[in-house]
């Protein structure tokens, strides 16, 4: 893999000046040198673009978006103006490792292979813990795996720019939180997906995250999205049936997770006898419906996780 092929950041931002210079800093830490930064500002209205812009290397690439976007909208409006071979995305809560570019890029070499991931770190200011540790994930073509447990996490992530062009689009607006994950997905029925087996990023565990904000609004997007996969490709639902089944009932099981908490044990028994009990999960679900403090247990169960005590 020769160095000189250039790789694309993208890091998109809307009031994210509390980790902004801990992200920008770990990128410029990067062994590989071969890099352009764009930054695609969502019309903050903090700091952000002030300590973007106080960075002098013409590696960086400021862009004022015309119109405030949801999150998947801004990974499309930012897309034409990635000009690398290969594209990565860092946000601005997490950082990378000084030798993550380095150490991924070469397995593009392979030319099936259209991501590579890595193992990362999950952290706030008082734990860490590795995503994989010693168990690492499926690797190769992992369309089914993904579908049924997807294991990748974002700021791992590059893929080839090139695979990711022969896709009728790249992000998704349609997507706001599961933009991504909609890409990788797409790409991984076309393309092999290859593991860098070190620790290469961190994660910023943190209950400003989205993932911990709107829990709700990632069921229903990753509900819209497996119907467009359907209707998209009506073969599809043949071929991976019983890998759509399981990822519809892990969804289903986290909508009434949330139920719970919301205090609708009844619906939320409605909802979990409408499911198919594939996994264990759903016998505990069952448990939490009856139990008359369950709402209580899950968000001390949250809790902990946001603070890394009990995060997988």
């Amino acid at each position: 893999m020769k160095d000189e092929q250039l790789v694309s950041i993208l890091m998109n931002c809307f009031n994210g000046e509390k980790y902004l210079k801990e992200a920008v800093d770990s990128v410029f830490s990067q062994t590989y040198k071969n890099w352009e930064l764009v930054f695609w500002d969502n019309q903050s209205t903090d700091n952000s673009a002030d300590i973007f812009n106080s960075y002098d290397d013409p590696r960086l690439k400021y862009y004022y978006a015309p119109e405030h976007t949801d999150l998947g909208g801004g990974r499309a409006c930012a897309w034409p103006y990635l000009r690398g071979d290969f594209v990565a995305i860092l946000d601005t809560d997490d950082v990378w490792l000084p030798t993550k570019l380095e150490r991924q890029i070469p397995f593009f070499d392979d030319s099936d292979v259209g991501i590579v991931i890595s193992d990362t770190l999950f952290f706030n200011e008082n734990n860490e813990k590795p995503l994989y540790g010693k168990d690492f994930p499926a690797k190769g073509w992992v369309f089914e795996e993904l579908l049924e447990q997807y294991f990748v996490s974002l700021e791992t992530v590059v893929i080839r720019k090139e695979t990711a062009l022969k896709l009728d689009y790249a992000f998704d607006p349609e997507f706001s939180f599961i933009a991504d994950f909609d890409l990788v997905l797409r790409m991984s029925r076309i393309s092999k997906l290859a593991l860098c087996p070190e620790v290469l990023a961190k994660w910023r565990v943190h209950g400003e995250s989205d993932t911990w904000k709107y829990p709700e609004a990632f069921y229903e997007e990753k509900n819209r999205w497996v119907k467009k996969l359907v209707e998209k490709n009506p073969l599809v639902l043949e071929k991976y049936f019983q890998s759509i089944s399981k990822f519809q009932n892990q969804n289903d099981r986290t909508k009434i997770i949330l139920t719970i908490v919301q205090g609708d044990r009844l619906l939320a028994i409605k909802k979990l006898l409408s499911t198919n009990f594939d996994h264990w999960h759903s016998w505990v679900l069952l448990l939490l419906c009856l139990l008359p403090f369950s709402k209580k247990i899950l968000l001390i169960y949250y809790k902990r996780k946001i603070s890394l005590n009990s995060i997988f």
